[in-house]
């Protein structure tokens, strides 16, 4: 455990019940929603790398264009 995280609960023992389980609540949504985003981006990789090799076939082919900002 590192030194800021052992700081951190000790100032956590301190709050009543109601605040530890507050704090608490926070921390395991955040690790929740980290275990989410790394799942997606893991399961993105093959249709990245398949829209990769779309595009690049478009561009050998000479199917696409300059894209000039001027005009959007």
């Amino acid at each position: 455990m590192t030194e800021l995280l052992e700081q951190a609960i000790e100032h956590l023992k301190n709050l009543d019940a109601n605040g530890q389980d507050a704090i608490a609540a926070l921390i395991m949504e955040e690790l929740e929603d980290e275990a989410k985003w790394d799942a997606t981006f893991a399961d993105s990789q093959n249709l990245l790398a398949d829209l990769a090799a779309e595009a690049m076939a478009e561009y050998s082919a000479g199917q696409t264009h300059v894209l000039d900002p001027e005009t959007l």
